[in-house]
């Protein structure tokens, strides 16, 4: 049984693609960072960074002690080296290495940039002309990007579904709030057609409306989510 502790953003959809993909046994631990849910110490205590996802692995493959992680990249890494699906073998250098590059790109630029884009033109106070455009464009030259690295493969590291993909899906779900097109990226369109098909991913999403319908940040919740400073993970909150 994995403990997945989780709320309804794409990197929380990340892991419930993986583990529907993967049929895994799992239980949802929801957590409500809307309310703060982050913060209280059960949950730092497997997720120092306080931000969802995290898991607990409760049969690790060396059937040791529970395993807990955070980091929606390296649950995805773990979870798909536990069961020897979605990620090659380390003795398979170089589709393991092609895998791993697009979950790091991913992870390192695909997310932040499309998470600063909502940030600064859907929930910050003040509009910035500046910030909006910078952001903007960069996810329009990320998804570039994908779009001609798909044009003559069915996904990110080749042939096969890998946690590549899952990682990259959930950032594409809100292109219209980012600004974005997919008729502009017919490559990009495919894939993500592709994958929403996935009755696992359907499976997925399908979970994500069973823990919360409701937006995620609103006037309530954006004190919590936004302007933290070291305070509140170290007890001051």
């Amino acid at each position: 049984m994995i403990d997945l502790h989780y709320w309804t953003t794409p990197n929380g959809h990340k892991v419930t693609m993986f583990l529907e993909e993967a049929g895994l046994d799992y239980r949802i631990i929801p957590v409500n960072i809307s309310k703060g849910d982050q913060f209280k110490p059960d949950f730092l205590s497997i997720a120092p960074n306080n931000r969802i996802p995290a898991i607990v692995d409760h049969a690790p493959a060396d059937g040791g002690a529970p395993v807990s992680l955070f980091e929606s990249g390296a649950i995805l890494l773990y979870l798909g080296d536990k069961i020897g699906r979605f990620i090659p073998p380390a003795s398979e250098i170089r589709p393991r290495a092609e895998v791993l590059q697009w979950l790091f790109w991913q992870m390192g630029g695909l997310g932040p940039m499309a998470g600063q884009n909502h940030h600064f033109s859907q929930y910050a106070p003040e509009k910035l002309p500046y910030a909006i455009e910078r952001y903007v464009k960069e996810t329009n030259r990320l998804y570039g990007v994908m779009n001609r690295r798909l044009a003559d493969r069915a996904f990110l590291a080749g042939d096969a579904y890998s946690i590549a993909d899952m990682a990259s899906y959930p950032w594409i779900v809100p292109h219209e709030r980012q600004g974005q097109k997919l008729a502009d990226f017919p490559h990009l369109q495919r894939w993500f057609e592709a994958i929403r098909e996935r009755p696992a991913t359907q499976r997925a999403y399908a979970r994500a409306a069973e823990v919360n319908s409701t937006p995620t940040v609103n006037a309530a919740s954006a004190s919590v989510l936004f302007g933290q400073t070291a305070a509140v993970v170290q007890g001051g909150r």
